[in-house]
Formats: structure tokens, C-alpha cells, sequence
């Protein structure tokens, strides 16, 4: 199993391009099931995430192309002969859901694996099955598996969430393009990926309005056409990257970056002494003194600060000056990573959704387990700040959503490497 090894090794100074997203680009690969014509994806990320959708649609009958380096995916479904996604390719991943809306839209039918993925809280698919129910889906859990069918297609319907969920209503949304009449999505995520699938299916045909805000209507059309669109940038990734030279010093333009995409997190810097500026290729980022200040955090649905931006958060105001508080409020069992970097001499307090953590002024080199995605790269930005070595394990996670993390932060004058295992 691989590990990555980093020294600390002072301020980073550079440029690093930030790739499309890995959560928008595994929604809009699903979305090819919709049409018998092409979808050509541009700005793809290079992620295993990536090869496992594929896997998946492959085997459902798609055919899936990469090109130029892995960045351009051609998608077709012309030919789909299968309906249903085995738990074998399903159980990696939890964004195989997805396909669920799609095929019983398009072929009146489908069985579906549950999803697995990391180990961050139950993530239950309820409100997906709820949301396909309203629209007149037949749903029945067999042996770990959906069965769905709609013998007359989904008709149009009220979908109401009791709490945001982002794949729910991509998958609503996605269902709802082909059903007869007018769907209505309330409280609807409003998440940038969402809005980015919204403007790659109104490219091949879909009537929507409203997305980006807490209600989207789908008026259902006959069929979709195919389309080239490019995926979003990875906001994840931007704001993942925004933190090297925050915890390290220096420089760094990321480039793509826009602050609309990290807008509550950008707000969080600033209060903690950071410089983020615009670029004509993207933002500007450095510290503004020796260490940040402390900052209180709250996770929320967009566009609040994001879940998958806490963990990252978190290795930052281990090194700043004074107490945050990081509350957790959109997964439980998030907090993973508080014992790896207390490892590191944070100084950490966890108490359900709850961490109190109290700067220190250099966090040390150790020995570390990656336990999921996100954690995985706070690691790595606690290594970059840390005095001496940090051997990161399990970094099979970290392939799932970063592409060439080394040779990105290598370029910026950092001490990293990958040790194969």
C-alpha cells in the first residue's frame, strides 16, 4: 500500500492549476444514460473515482473514451443492453447512485447495488428513493439491491427533501428531465455541482429553472441530444490548495481558482489573516503574519463552509494563534483525522459534532493513517507545516479525489514524495 512522505520545508512559492471536479464530474458522467447521443465531458479530473464510474457505465452498456491525457471524456449510451449496476463496482463507490435516476427515466427500469465509499457517516440513499417515489416509481429493497420501475415512465411531482442532499437532488434532477409534466425540487441543494449538471442538461435539451436556489422546476421533454460541456472547477481541490501556502508561507496562484465557488471559506481566511487575491488566471493567496488567528467553524450546505473543507480547515488552526471551534454539521463521524494530527503535537478536543483546537506553534513530524479522502490531504498540509519528517499511509483515499498531489505541490518547492508499498 502506498505511502507519501513530507518534510517540512518552509514557505511554497508557485502556481498550481486546479483540475475540474471530481463530485461534478462523477454527476454528469451518469447523465449520458439519459440520451441515446453523445456527451463529451472537457476539464475531467484524472481520479480513480473517475476510472470506477466508467467501470460502471461500461458495464451497463455505455461506451466511455479517454482523451487528451485523460482530461476529455467522450460518453455514449446509444447501445445500453443492461439495467443493472452490480455491487461489485457499486459497493467502491457512493456516488454509483446516481445512475439509478437516469436508467429508470430512460428505460422505465433498473436494480441498483447500494453504494459504499468512505467510512464518514451512514449517508442513507432514503431521500433518493423518496424523491424517485414522487414522481410514481415502484421501489422495493431486495438483497442489498433497488428494484425500480416505472411501466408508464415517471410522471411529474412535487419533491420535497426534509434536509438538503446533494446527490438526491441530482439524482431528482436528472430522473425529472425525462418525466411527463413538471417536477418542483424543494429545498434543493444549491451546490456549484449542481448547478453545473443543470447547465450540461439544459445543453442537451432538459427545461430547467431555478437551480442554484432552494427550488428547481424540470418541465419533462420527450428526449434528450447530446452535448459537450466542460466540468466545473474543483472547489475542493481550489480550497484545499488555498491552505499550502496559508500553513507554510509564501505564494501561491491556484490556478482557475474563483472565489463564487469558496465564498464562505474565503470569508473564514480573511478573518484568520489571509490575502486571497484575483488574477486574471485565478487567486492569489498568502498569509498576511507569522500565523493565523484563530477562527470559530461551522460546516453547512452551500453555500456555507464546506464539510469537505473541514478536515483541511482543521490542520491550518492547529497551527494558529489562539482556540478555534470546528462544528460539524452535515456528516457525523468526521473528526477522524483529530487523533492523526494530535499525533502530530495538536493540541485537539472532540466532543460529538464539537473540536476545540489550540494552536500551537510547529505541529512535529510522525507517522500518520489516512482514514478517509479529506482527511487524507489534511495530513499532508500538517506534514508540509510540520518540523521533520511525516509518513502518511493509506493514501488510496487520497487517489479518489486529487490528481498528481505531489508532483502539484512538489512544483511549489515542497519536499514530497510517494513511497509505493
Amino acid at each position: 500500500m502506498d505511502s507519501i512522505v513530507v518534510t517540512g520545508n518552509g514557505p511554497l512559492n508557485g502556481t498550481i492549476p486546479i483540475a475540474g471536479a471530481k463530485n461534478a464530474c462523477l454527476t454528469l458522467m451518469p447523465a449520458t444514460l439519459l440520451s441515446e447521443e453523445p456527451l463529451t465531458l472537457t476539464n475531467a479530473p484524472r481520479l480513480s473515482d473517475i476510472k470506477t464510474m466508467t467501470a460502471l457505465l461500461q458495464s451497463l452498456g455505455s461506451e466511455v473514451s479517454s482523451l487528451q491525457d485523460g482530461q476529455v471524456l467522450a460518453l455514449s449510451s446509444h447501445d445500453v443492453n443492461n439495467q443493472k449496476a452490480e455491487y461489485d463496482i457499486v459497493r467502491k463507490m457512493r456516488a454509483s447512485i446516481l445512475v439509478l435516476g437516469p436508467l429508470l427515466a430512460r428505460f422505465g427500469h433498473a436494480v441498483v447495488s447500494l453504494p459504499g465509499g468512505c467510512a464518514i457517516g451512514a449517508r442513507p440513499v432514503d431521500l433518493h428513493l423518496k424523491a424517485l417515489e414522487a414522481m410514481g416509481a415502484e421501489l422495493e429493497l431486495k438483497e442489498g439491491y433497488v428494484h425500480a420501475k416505472a411501466p408508464g415512465g415517471l410522471k411529474g411531482g412535487i419533491v420535497e427533501f426534509p434536509f438538503v442532499s446533494v446527490g438526491a437532488t441530482e439524482n431528482a434532477l436528472m430522473a425529472a428531465t425525462l418525466a411527463k409534466g413538471t417536477t418542483e425540487i424543494r429545498n434543493a441543494a444549491r451546490e456549484p455541482e449542481i448547478v453545473d449538471l443543470a447547465h450540461c442538461l439544459k445543453k442537451m435539451g432538459a427545461q430547467i429553472e431555478g437551480e442554484g436556489t432552494s427550488t428547481i422546476t424540470i418541465q419533462g421533454v420527450d428526449r434528450l441530444h447530446g452535448a459537450t460541456h466542460p466540468v466545473v472547477t474543483d472547489r475542493i481541490e481550489l480550497g484545499t490548495y488555498m491552505l499550502a501556502p496559508v500553513i507554510t508561507g509564501g505564494e501561491v496562484e491556484l490556478l482557475g481558482g474563483r472565489i463564487d465557488l469558496v465564498g464562505a471559506f474565503c470569508e473564514k481566511l480573511d478573518a484568520a489573516g489571509v490575502n486571497i487575491e484575483e488574477t486574471e488566471r485565478g487567486l492569489k493567496v498568502s498569509r498576511r503574519g507569522d500565523r493565523v488567528k484563530a477562527v470559530d467553524v461551522t460546516t453547512e450546505p452551500f453555500p456555507g463552509f464546506p464539510t469537505d473543507l473541514q478536515a483541511q480547515m482543521m490542520a491550518l488552526l492547529c497551527t494558529a494563534d489562539g482556540t478555534s471551534v470546528l462544528e460539524e454539521k452535515i456528516f457525523e463521524n468526521r473528526f477522524m483525522h483529530a487523533p492523526e494530527l494530535i499525533r502530530m503535537g495538536a493540541r485537539i478536543d472532540v466532543h460529538g459534532g464539537h473540536a476545540t483546537v489550540t494552536g500551537v506553534e510547529r505541529l512535529k513530524g510522525a507517522p500518520v493513517m489516512a482514514t478517509d479522502l479529506r482527511a487524507s490531504v489534511s495530513l499532508i498540509l500538517a506534514g508540509l507545516a510540520a518540523e521533520g519528517e511525516t509518513v502518511v499511509s493509506r493514501v488510496y483515499h487520497l487517489d479518489r479525489g486529487y490528481e498528481r498531489v505531489e508532483e502539484k505541490l512538489r512544483a511549489c518547492g515542497a519536499l514530497i514524495e510517494r513511497i509505493s508499498g
